[in-house]
């Protein structure tokens, strides 16, 4: 059995372990840092172009964003937290490509207005609310909103043509949205580190085991397809494996990891890509969930650029599968089931009946089923023209809450052990689109010395010109970077 040594391990070859790879190279190259991917290939499950709807997600049009406080006004904080690390994304690529790291933007990232439609008088009026909070504020001041019919048309042809509902209608719209292909960017940046002189690739292996050392380094076996194994001692760690990191998360045996459980949920998604109907729509519309449907299954018509070629994509249709991973093991689940999470699992499972319900509703669905919820977007859908994808997996985050049961969290948590050797990321939405905030997050908690070195600081201020300052306080920041990003990523209207 083989063994070496490495400053950083990273599991998983998706957005979050190419991100913080290509973090760590530019603010140390000396460290040598080794990947590690299951498949045969980087950035083939979440993060892969056709695994998720590609929206970079700044809460422009995903309502589930935004919630009603008790004495009803609208609670932006989410919102503002989301748009602000989405911010940090753009500046981050955009030093990338101006530094000829990533290429001709168009090749990862793509303008598509970010849209909100809404219809019913409860829905228009819960929209006109969030839009009078959201354009109060700097970071969302371009938003617009119009229950004018003319004006709709406009903004979505394909959604108003032949809608004959005199229902009230109502959207709002950000013309500076963006359509990512996350899967670009990945690979992309994997290319660019496999170049470099200390970083390694291990492709077709999975980590067998992970044991911490008493000098405070891991232990951890990696097995490839053919069964051979190799013992890689590292002195960080990083679980970016999607919802293959609560597994290994668990292997660890850390304490921080203790009480996690995951709630996997499927998705698919309705595909149009003929020219004639793809023609009709440039946007990312998003509508409200139905009752207990999980945040991620916002519906939303989208269009999609992936490679250069344009399609339409609908849902998504969430379904139950017992894999953590698209090419996991029905055994993910029961295998995740631990003494320590097995409280607030069943908590979650009783509590969360509307959830159940959605999931055996959408699971029964038939494909005119699932056309037919597309109508209420695209009134002249055809079943005909759209094929039915499956999406990547996603696992929710089921946690101990404060009364000692369990709570279902949708959303991104990254899990950072007490002496910073090891961190996971888990959940979901907005994943991607907030990797370099949530990966500078890490990095402050488990190389604080380094990262307050000024060589560090002054990196991560080029790489990063708002890092250490709130771009949510600093309109004049905000709007300078914004500028910059937009002008830089081409994606100002």
């Amino acid at each position: 059995m083989t063994s070496n040594s490495v400053d950083i391990l990273l599991v998983g070859g998706g957005a979050m372990s190419t991100t913080l790879g290509m973090i760590l190279n530019q603010l140390d190259p000396s460290l040598t840092v080794t990947m590690v991917e299951r498949l045969d290939q980087i950035a083939q499950e979440s993060t892969n172009g056709w695994n998720n709807a590609g929206t970079g997600h700044a809460a422009y049009c995903e309502l589930n964003y935004t919630s009603t406080r008790p004495d009803g006004r609208v609670d932006t904080s989410k919102a503002v937290d989301i748009n602000a690390a989405f911010e940090v994304s753009l500046q981050y690529w955009s030093y990338l490509v101006e530094n000829n790291i990533l290429p001709e933007p168009t090749q990862f990232i793509n303008r598509v207005p970010h849209k909100s439609f809404v219809w019913g008088e409860k829905h228009v009026a819960e929209l006109k609310a969030r839009y009078e909070a959201l354009s109060a504020l700097p970071s969302f001041q371009e938003m617009e909103y119009t229950e004018d019919r003319e004006t709709l048309a406009e903004w979505m042809p394909l959604i108003m043509k032949d809608r004959n509902s005199d229902e009230p209608l109502a959207a709002t719209r950000i013309q500076h949205g963006s359509d990512v292909n996350f899967g670009a960017i990945a690979r992309l940046m994997a290319n660019h580190l496999m170049k470099q002189d200390n970083f390694n690739v291990k492709l077709s292996a999975s980590v067998t085991d992970l044991t911490k050392n008493k000098d405070g380094t891991w232990e951890v076996e990696i097995t490839n397809k053919k069964g051979k194994k190799e013992i890689i001692n590292a002195g960080f760690v990083f679980l970016g494996a999607g919802g293959g990191a609560l597994p290994l998360l668990q292997m660890s045996g850390i304490e921080e990891g203790k009480g996690y459980g995951g709630f996997p949920v499927s998705g698919q998604w309705l595909v149009c890509d003929k020219p004639e109907i793809v023609s009709q729509h440039f946007a990312k519309v998003y509508g409200a969930a139905p009752i207990g449907a999980p945040p991620m299954s916002v519906p939303h018509l989208d269009t999609r650029i992936i490679d250069g070629k344009k399609a339409l994509l609908f849902g998504p249709f969430a379904g139950f599968t017992t894999k953590f991973l698209k090419n996991g093991s029905i055994m993910d689940l029961p295998l995740s089931v631990r003494l320590s999470n097995l409280k607030p699992m069943l908590s979650v499972g009783k509590n969360n009946m509307d959830l159940t319900r959605y999931l055996i509703s959408e699971v029964m669905q038939s494909h005119k089923d699932r056309v037919d919820s597309l109508r209420n977007f695209y009134p002249d859908a055809q079943d005909k023209d759209w094929t039915l994808a499956y999406a990547g997996q996603r696992v929710q985050i089921i946690k101990n809450d404060e009364k000692g049961g369990g709570k279902l969290e949708f959303g991104t948590e990254a899990i950072v052990s007490k002496d910073g050797t090891l961190a996971a990321l888990l959940g979901a939405s907005p994943g991607a689109s907030t990797t370099v905030n949530t990966m500078l997050n890490i990095l402050e908690k488990s190389f604080p010395k380094r990262i307050a070195s000024e060589n560090w600081q002054t990196q991560l201020k080029t790489m990063v010109p708002s890092y250490g300052e709130s771009l949510t306080e600093n309109t004049d920041l905000l709007l300078k970077v914004r500028e910059r990003t937009l002008n830089t990523l081409k994606l100002k209207p």
